[in-house]
């Protein structure tokens, strides 16, 4: 193993994290090779630095007038768009986005917690935690209605033995005591938990009784001696339309919690701010008594895993992020329309699935946030999903053998209420 992984390991052997690293968590390092010495020199080689493979001329990036002349011209200099960002993203970009989090997560105020560290979108994110801490065995608990590709990452990727539970209870609450007994049923010490509000593919985001409720369940196990890595992904994070949903990320009461449970917050700006195609993410880490040489040794290893795999973020969108968050006139404003046009959509949803209620063929799971909803069919979701495609050129997503997820995100609020009638219609046609 190398000094520098030892040294990095020697600072978190006595935390959560020392617990939770995985083999290849346990190996990383970040390097004091050409990204280090780079950024150094970026700080101190004020007269000549000749370390990264960067072309310049005159101090700034060379480029191709082609690409830079798309730019509002003025907006940027060349470095803003061409030049490599750091590893672990713009330090401006970081800084905004916990201010920004501690703003939509008041009671964050005062725990100490990581500077964010930029990812290349969400999923990259999550790539990330994967490889500092899943082994191959490792205990890896999930809803039964969930994103495919956390199975893609964390069982066949990285070797976890994916447990799941079922989402809700009979009274259409989330599931927390089918959750909890997943976990402590698992018989391991160590385990992995995954959670998304709002949830994909169903919509449904915690009360905050049941967020209170599951908190004060995972403490107990905790207390049993149980060490814990909890993963938020926050990916739809705000999208929340009903008065009795949490508004605050479970992440925040979790961070401080308990000196064995680890909280990792992947969230990002995909669709916080609407610019899916940055591909703009960010990791934060939060225990109950970590120290700041802990913070940091950890930071680190999350940099050698961003190094060992996309390198870093593109320079562009974080500029363009960076701007729009210190200078835009109407960044809030806008955020603010897309926050209610998307809840009007969701009003009109729920008023058209009145209509259907007692059908058979679909019974539409609870959910009160996001982007989605999900319906447990009759039959093979998959016949239903080609069905709407072949007749009536209506795209949806067979998430199980009976769960079909519909994104009204996509469909303009005078079309959701068409929509939903031909699900409908579609499933009487092939099943009555």
């Amino acid at each position: 193993m190398h000094e520098l992984a030892r040294e990095l390991n020697q600072a978190l052997k006595d935390s959560v994290i020392g617990s939770l690293l995985s083999e290849t968590g346990r190996r990383m390092f970040f390097p004091k090779g050409i990204v280090a010495q780079s950024a150094e020199a970026t700080e101190k080689a004020k007269r000549f630095n000749a370390t990264a493979g960067l072309a310049t001329l005159g101090g700034q990036a060379m480029h191709l007038r082609d690409i830079f002349d798309q730019f509002v011209p003025g907006s940027f200099v060349p470095n803003d768009i061409f030049s490599y960002a750091p590893g672990g993203g713009d330090m401006r970009l970081r800084k905004l986005w916990l201010e920004e989090m501690i703003v939509k997560n008041p009671t964050l105020n005062g725990k100490k917690i990581s500077m964010p560290l930029v990812t290349a979108g969400l999923t990259n994110g999550l790539a990330m935690v994967a490889s500092l801490f899943v082994d191959p065995g490792d205990t890896f608990v999930l809803p039964d209605l969930n994103w495919d590709n956390y199975e893609l990452i964390y069982h066949h990727q990285y070797g976890a033995n994916i447990r799941t539970f079922p989402s809700f209870t009979g009274e259409g609450r989330f599931n927390v005591p089918g959750l909890l007994n997943v976990l402590e049923s698992a018989g391991t010490k160590k385990a992995h938990l995954l959670l998304n509000f709002p949830n994909n593919p169903t919509g449904y985001s915690l009360t905050e009784t049941e967020q209170d409720e599951l908190v004060e369940g995972l403490v107990a196990l905790a207390e049993k001696g149980m060490v814990l890595n909890v993963i938020i992904d926050d990916a739809y994070f705000g999208l929340f339309f009903e008065d009795d949903v949490a508004k605050e990320s479970i992440f925040a009461k979790l961070c401080a919690v308990h000196e064995r449970i680890l909280a990792i917050k992947s969230d990002g700006a995909t669709k916080e701010a609407m610019v899916w195609g940055f591909r703009i993410g960010f990791l934060t880490y939060g225990a109950k008594g970590l120290t700041d040489r802990q913070h940091d040794a950890l930071n680190k290893k999350t940099l050698a895993a961003i190094r060992t795999s996309v390198s870093n973020c593109d320079r562009p969108g974080q500029s363009l992020l960076i701007k729009a968050m210190q200078e835009g006139q109407r960044y809030e404003i806008d955020k603010q329309a897309v926050f209610s046009e998307m809840k009007q959509r969701y009003l009109v949803l729920k008023e058209t699935l009145k209509r259907f209620e007692g059908d058979e063929n679909l019974i539409p799971y609870p959910f009160n946030s996001g982007y989605f909803m999900a319906f447990k069919t009759r039959k093979s979701a998959e016949e239903l999903r080609r069905h709407l495609l072949d007749r009536y050129e209506v795209g949806t997503i067979n998430i199980a053998d009976t769960t079909l997820r519909v994104a009204y995100c996509s469909v303009d609020l005078e079309k959701v209420g068409e929509l939903i009638e031909l699900v409908y219609r579609a499933a009487g046609e092939i099943w009555n």
